[in-house]
């Protein structure tokens, strides 16, 4: 199956592995980022605080002769939450909760995504080049209200996200299974 892997200086560990795969009539998005916790985050959701990071994906088509076409646009949101009663760490998503002894391991489950479904692959049309568009980040709107102000003023509270961009062009079409 064709594959559009990301661009750029990938081996280094601030940028995720992207990869954007046909798979029957869709393209699936895998990828591995570095969650960004800090000192001051991992404090507060060990303190109970639950954080909650959205991962998003854009498709754009470039045009030269008028504004860019928004193909699709998905987004999944992740809370990360401390329960001090059983000593566990939760993470949840699309309704489904998973529970996990550690740290490190609820967030290295957060930052693998496997086949992802991202857009349908009858809204591209073969040949053209598009533009693909992905990031993970803390929402800082979700925290709770000091926080958020700590949020504004803190870089520890607010670490950066920026989008990782890369470009790829569709084959002819994706194999129907």
């Amino acid at each position: 199956m064709p594959a559009a892997r990301a661009a750029g200086p990938a081996e280094s560990s601030a940028q995720p592995r992207l990869e954007l795969d046909a798979g029957g009539d869709s393209w699936m998005l895998s990828a591995e980022f570095d969650v960004p916790l800090t000192r001051s985050l991992e404090d507060a959701v060990r303190r109970g605080v639950p954080l909650y990071f959205v991962l998003e994906f854009e498709l754009i088509r470039p045009r030269w002769w008028w504004t860019d076409e928004r193909v699709a646009e998905r987004s999944i949101v992740y809370r990360l939450a401390y329960h001090a009663l059983t000593r566990q760490f939760r993470l949840g998503f699309d309704g489904l909760t998973q529970t996990f002894d550690s740290l490190d391991e609820a967030t290295r489950t957060m930052a693998a995504i496997r086949n992802w479904r991202v857009v349908d692959a009858s809204r591209l049309s073969p040949g053209t080049e598009y533009e693909a568009r992905v990031r993970l980040r803390l929402d800082t709107s979700q925290l709770p209200k000091p926080f958020q102000v700590n949020a504004i003023t803190n870089r520890d509270w607010n670490p950066q996200s920026e989008w990782t961009r890369f470009t790829f062009t569709p084959a002819t079409c994706c194999a129907s299974r």
